[in-house]
């Protein structure tokens, strides 16, 4: 097989890889190659060619040439985040192109002004099957002019056939189509890199333009693989057949989250927030800085600025030995530390958040591609920490780059873990900075070990010019009560330390250097705010009873045996949601009938003897369980979920109810069914426990009830109601599915609101469906937790409230301080105001 010669696929100067701005391509983690730095405004195909893939965002495109090469041009850097704007294909995907045929036109201006660079790499992905042999270097080049010359890797090792793919010599593969609806993101990858270790084989996941160890979560990620793709699993060495056949099993089950595969299932591209560091800029006259709410609350404070000082590494080693035993130590530290503080969790009944936290921390720590790059660079004569750092700064970069906020979002956990390293390298100590009592920390962006490094009873809250309301940190902030605000702009940089500050997340406003009347009714505002939560709380365990004495009851919704001791702790009067997912996810096989009456037992019991409404298993949608391969289906959230998977899977379901049915006392336990949407259902569920209930010899009633989540479930409430003993509103997925928005979806967080009027109106039939068979009506969605709600769920005809358990004694304050005749009146007017801001603005003026 002859040389392939590649010309100028674009008018420019030609640089060398190193000098591209952009560790994924200067470390040639996708192939080598060369890059022009254009003075054109098209993309031309620089040899007779197929185009494998034009990237979503419009901006890539990779072709593979008669001989199996595969060529990858990127039109400028970070140019992913543009999603598309300023760029034009005129070729598709599969078509045949000539040397000089026309790929992409590009606005040469606006990338200028956007990307983080106009360079533009063009590189060959599969190097394991060709070699670059000459290049061109360092001038001025035409479109059509010589760039570089391919030769056969093979035939300079004595010939035979080139191959057309990415599978080297000695190496078996498969082929996979990738039917996970959301791709190959942190959690699969982590599944798949848990398997492939299991084998000595060296194992790989090989994409169109790119490979990556199948150990190696942060490589898996960083392939990008989405829904409908087609990869390769490759293995070499003594058990590679098995492994193959292990990690594409893995892959084929869809690992719950299975999809139908098309080549158009991937989704778009969304922005992701640049790498670099954010701009200070000028404050407004007024002082008043808006962003977006991470964590809710209300603070007054001083400013306290932090800045994460770069840690300085040295490039040069003191010899191998040296380097890698500094490596290993400071890499045994850090996870030492991580795994004490994780241990201090659970002995303590732990935080979720800050227990996740530390488990994704310690993974990538574990990542043996992480630390296998920092070894390379060490045995090439670097210092441990510099090699640490390029090793890691290439996968942050490679993340960031992707335009998949999901993957984006696990950058933080890496940069954090860097830092981590390099301290423990250097000897720096761990210790949190000194603060003042009510701090507000202000930051270009917080890494979640600076904010579990700090006291939580110093801190007032934080304001960052960068993140997001989804990241860790903001999880964080929320599990710890810390009012916090992320994207504020460069203007937070300009704030001085011991600057005065007032910070309303619930609003999105951070007021600097606050005037005196501004600065009296915040602490009015804050005042009133603590005075009414220690009052709620001294009277957590009285009777919750409205004025006018109607009896309503404030119950909390549990998750695990903690979560039940908290609420008895906050006065809830039982546990009106127990959601029993704890129980079924994250692990191979369901738990067995002694196990879940063990859980529930233990849960009844520490509620001492008040009401347990066990919800039956909801899975489905967003919550995978690996031994439930649930077929393919096009939108999972409006497919197999909740009881259509118990009655998909009866034999679960039976198990589920004789472990509720042993619980002492019976009749303590109620059971909730999830995700109706008719009667039939209802009925099917029924006749299992009633067999169970006949099995085992229980003769007593077990009352049966329905969560309705569907606004089919709603608008036949009367009917469910007939043969219900009770109804449960979840507002989540209520409020979802009247909306028509996916709670999911980041850009709709702020519109989905579940005192919209089309959601009222949905609880407002339910209650009325319940009433004409004299059966309750709870709540036990987020709008129960909502104090602003309450006042209109009463009105509406609700009598059950199920909360989060530390809000249990405000909603208790609440509904003593109401009468249920003006919270009807209340009720009436919120069914005819047209959007959720005019619903809020009349609680906000409401009198009890």
């Amino acid at each position: 097989m002859s040389n392939l010669v590649l010309s100028a696929p674009l008018k420019g100067w030609i640089a060398p890889l190193d000098e591209t701005p952009d560790a994924v391509f200067a470390e040639r983690m996708l192939g080598d190659g060369l890059a022009i730095d254009p003075l054109g405004s098209t993309l031309h195909a620089p040899c007779d060619a197929t185009v494998v893939t034009v990237h979503r965002a419009r901006h890539a495109v990779t072709l593979r040439a008669a001989n199996g090469a595969e060529i990858l041009m990127h039109v400028g850097l970070e140019t992913v985040a543009l999603n598309g704007e300023g760029f034009t294909v005129f070729v598709k995907e599969g078509q045949a192109v000539k040397a000089g045929d026309k790929l992409l036109g590009f606005d040469l201006d606006l990338l200028a002004q956007r990307a983080r660079s106009l360079i533009t790499p063009v590189v060959v992905t599969n190097l394991d099957a060709f070699e670059i042999v000459r290049r061109d270097q360092d001038r001025e080049i035409e479109v059509g002019d010589f760039l570089m010359e391919l030769s056969p890797a093979n035939l300079k090792k004595g010939g035979g056939a080139a191959s057309a793919g990415p599978v080297s010599t000695g190496e078996v593969a498969r082929e996979v189509v990738v039917p996970l609806v959301h791709g190959i993101h942190a959690r699969p990858a982590a599944r798949i890199a848990e398997t492939a270790r299991k084998f000595v084989a060296e194992v790989a996941l090989v994409a169109v333009n790119r490979r990556a160890s199948a150990k190696s979560p942060v490589g898996v990620m960083s392939l990008a693989v989405r829904h409908g793709d087609t990869i390769q699993v490759v293995a070499s060495g003594l058990d590679a057949d098995a492994a193959i056949l292990a990690v594409a099993e893995l892959i084929e089950s869809g690992m719950g989250e299975g999809g139908p595969v098309s080549a158009q299932a991937s989704a778009p591209a969304v922005a992701v927030v640049e790498a670099v560091p954010t701009v200070p800029v000028d404050l407004p006259r007024d002082g008043v800085l808006k962003g977006v709410l991470a964590a809710p609350g209300l603070a007054i404070g001083k400013a306290v600025r932090l800045a994460s000082a770069d840690i300085v590494v040295r490039e040069a080693g003191e010899g191998v030995a040296h380097e890698e035993a500094a490596l290993t130590a400071a890499l045994d530290l850090v996870r030492a530390r991580i795994e004490k503080a994780a241990a201090q969790e659970g002995a303590h009944g732990g935080d979720k958040a800050r227990k996740a936290i530390l488990g994704a921390h310690l993974a990538f720590l574990e990542d043996p591609e992480l630390s296998a790059g920092a070894r390379r660079l060490i045995g090439e004569g670097k210092s441990a920490g510099y090699a640490w750092r390029k090793s890691v700064g290439g996968y942050v970069e490679a993340l960031r780059g992707l335009g998949d906020r999901r993957l984006a979002e696990r950058v933080d956990d890496l940069v954090d873990l860097e830092r981590q390293v390099l301290r423990a390298l250097s000897g720096e100590d761990e210790d949190g900075p000194t603060l003042p009592p009510g701090s507000i920390l202000l930051a270009d962006e917080l890494l979640p070990s600076q904010l579990m490094g700090v006291d939580p009873g110093l801190v007032a809250g934080f304001a960052t010019a960068r993140g997001g309301p989804t990241s860790h940190v903001a999880i964080l902030a929320a599990a710890m009560g810390i009012p916090a605000m992320v994207a504020l702009g460069g203007a937070v940089l300009k704030v001085k330390d011991g600057a005065t500050l007032i910070l309303d997340a619930d609003s999105g406003v951070l007021r600097v250097a606050p005037d005196a009347p501004a600065l009296e009714a915040a602490q009015t505002a804050l005042a009133q705010r603590q005075e009414r939560k220690a009052a709620a709380k001294a009277a957590a365990h009285d009777a919750c009873v409205t004025k006018d004495g109607t009896r309503i009851e404030v119950f909390a919704n549990t998750g695990s045996l903690n979560d039940a001791r908290a609420a008895v702790a906050n006065g809830a009067e039982g546990s009106g949601l127990l959601r029993t997912e704890f129980l079924f996810l994250d692990r191979e096989t369901p738990p067995d009938e002694d196990e879940q009456a063990r859980q529930y037992q233990a849960i009844a019991s520490a509620l001492d003897g008040k009401p347990l409404i066990i919800r039956t298993l909801d899975v489905g949608g967003d919550k995978a369980a690996p031994y439930l391969p649930i077929p393919a289906e096009e939108n999972p959230a409006l497919g197999l979920r909740g009881v259509r998977v118990s009655l998909w899977r009866p034999h679960l379901l039976k198990t589920q109810l004789r472990a509720i049915l042993r619980v002492k006392p019976l009749g303590q336990c109620k059971i909730m069914v999830p995700m109706v949407a008719s009667l039939d259902e209802l009925r099917a569920v029924r006749a299992v426990l009633d067999e169970a209930r006949r099995e085992m010899g229980v003769v007593e009633k077990i009352d049966l009830g329905v969560m309705i989540e569907t606004p089919a479930a709603a608008m036949t409430a009367d009917l469910l109601a007939a043969e219900a003993d009770f109804l449960s509103v979840g507002t989540n997925d209520l409020t979802q599915y009247v909306l028509a928005m996916d709670r999911g979806n980041p850009e709709l967080a702020a519109r989905i609101d579940a005192l919209h009027p089309a959601v009222l109106r949905m609880i407002d039939l339910t209650c009325k469906g319940a009433a004409k068979h004299h059966r309750w009506v709870g709540v036990c969605g987020g709008l129960a937790s909502d104090v602003a709600a309450v006042p209109i769920l009463l009105g509406l005809g609700v009598t059950e409230l199920s909360t989060t358990a530390s809000i249990a004694p405000e909603v208790k304050a609440r509904v003593r301080g109401l009468s249920l005749e003006s919270c009807r009146s209340l009720a009436a007017q919120a069914l005819d105001q047209t959007s959720p801001e005019a619903v809020r603005a009349l609680v906000k003026s409401f009198g009890a």
